[in-house]
């Protein structure tokens, strides 16, 4: 046989086109990081170790995606502008890139918003991003540091006006005399929110299964709150004469009873005849947060029966965090410790806000040093 010199010799057998060539493969990488711990003897994991998965465990059932769409962590308005933002600029939202994050955090600061205010914008906007496609925030610190720097009165952060019970009383009688289902709704609102000493939210989600009304208190039962993840508390709150908690709910819950409703919101969305919402009607108030009222609602309450009461504050803001601010004023002024304003407002324990904003402000009150010198009187003078 002749053979050519461009011909190649191939040492093995002769096969159809259409046979299998077998070809040594190269093994399955190991499947290991820096947290896998192996036992003496045993072998690298690698993929043809891990679980073969089928459709069937990608897809989750209907009632699942219908309760995660509800709850969409992109559908808040700090996104929403955010999604605005990304629009006009020609930007992608989610999952946004960091040079993208970055540049909106500088745009927040152009706008002169208070850097409490940026920065909670700007963690829920990282928040809501997918699992492990969220933006570095290292650059947008490095320019909030900078920002803070040059921008003091951006730091300044104006206190809500606190709603003592010189001016709580005289809103809870003035809703009251309103005569119709919202005052009696809001009486009992103002009178629950400042003895209950709870955030705005805390006050809304209340739900009338949560109470137990006696004669001389209310036992409230809180699955959770800001500073107790996962831990429920049973408080006690004792009525006291100026306030009137007790028959103030006991009118409220009773007017919800005559109307059928016996579970749910305690402070939910009436109609304009004064019918409380219930899922009937939830298509008039629909909203996310459904049947219970929302913050900016509960805060216009409070700053309608204020200005109804012909009352006047002193320039800071008057929202329905005045009631959490009064009650714990009250309790400052009233001689309580650090660590009673604490348990009472279920602050972080350590928490530096209930010394700080509470507590020193009305020790300071009480020992002016100016109270020492003796007031001045031009006539007196004058006839010495």
């Amino acid at each position: 046989m002749t053979v050519r010199d461009d011909e190649e010799f191939v040492d093995a057998e002769l096969v159809d086109d259409e046979a299998l060539v077998l070809v040594d493969e190269p093994p399955p990488p190991p499947l290991v990081d820096h947290n896998t711990v192996l036992f003496p003897g045993q072998e690298l994991p690698t993929a043809a170790d891990g679980p073969q998965y089928s459709e069937r465990d990608l897809y989750v059932s209907d009632e699942t995606a219908a309760i995660l769409q509800d709850t969409d962590p992109t559908d808040t308005g700090p996104m929403r502008a955010f999604k605005e933002w990304c629009a006009q600029q020609g930007r992608v939202p989610v999952p946004c890139t960091t040079a993208t994050y970055t540049e909106y955090g500088r745009h927040l600061m152009a706008r002169g918003l208070k850097v409490s205010t940026i920065t909670n914008y700007m963690s829920r906007i990282k928040t809501a991003m997918p699992p492990g496609k969220k933006p570095d925030n290292s650059l947008y610190l490095r320019l909030l540091g900078d920002y803070r720097k040059k921008n003091r009165r951006a730091v300044r952060t104006r206190q809500a006006f606190p709603i003592t019970l010189p001016y709580l009383v005289p809103m809870m009688a003035k809703a009251e005399a309103d005569g119709r289902p919202i005052g009696i709704r809001d009486a009992a609102m103002l009178a629950f929110g400042y003895r209950f000493l709870g955030r705005s939210i805390e006050d809304a989600n209340l739900e009338i299964e949560d109470l137990t009304i006696m004669d001389d208190r209310i036992l409230v039962w809180l699955p959770e709150d800001k500073t107790h993840k996962d831990e429920e508390q049973n408080i006690p709150l004792r009525d006291r004469p100026d306030l009137q908690l007790v028959p103030r709910m006991r009118r409220w819950l009773g007017y919800l009873a005559e109307q059928g409703v016996t579970t749910g919101p305690v402070f939910r969305h009436l109609l304009k005849s004064g019918r409380p919402a219930s899922e009937e009607t939830r298509a008039k108030t629909a909203t996310k947060r459904g049947l219970h009222l929302r913050g900016h609602v509960v805060n216009e309450r409070v700053q309608f029966w204020f200005a109804a009461a012909g009352l006047v504050g002193d320039g800071r803001p008057i929202t329905s965090h005045g009631l959490r601010a009064g009650g714990a004023t009250d309790l400052a002024k009233n001689g309580a410790t650090d660590q009673e304003l604490e348990e009472a407002g279920r602050w972080a324990k350590g928490s530096s806000i209930p010394r700080k904003v509470y507590v020193r402000p009305a020790q300071a009150e009480k020992r002016d040093p100016f109270a020492r010198v003796p007031v001045h009187d031009p006539a007196a003078s004058a006839e010495k």
